[in-house]
């Protein structure tokens, strides 16, 4: 198969990225939806929203799972994070 190249545009604010300590997940039959915040203490900043049908998201799932073996097997296991006390909730 022959490949092809792609020209990917990005400006300077997306390639600074945003950093993100919370994620919220909503789903229909035809999409999942992956909000991004970043909290601090009593408030927080909506950080990014993604898109993707579900044939995406578990290739993506998949592509984290390969990545984050490598990445244990140079640097070592990986000790997750606590889920943040008490529960974060969200206000209208």
């Amino acid at each position: 198969m022959e490949q092809k190249q792609i020209q990917i545009r990005a400006s300077e604010a997306d390639l600074k990225g945003v950093y993100s300590n919370v994620m919220q997940i909503l789903h229909t039959q035809e999409e999942f939806i992956l909000d991004f915040f970043n909290i601090i203490g009593e408030s927080g900043v909506f950080s990014a929203r993604i898109i993707l049908s579900p044939g995406h998201l578990k290739r993506m799932v998949q592509a984290l799972e390969e990545n984050l073996k490598k990445y244990e097997s140079r640097f070592g296991p990986i000790t997750p994070a606590q889920p943040p006390t008490p529960e974060v909730g969200f206000k209208p």
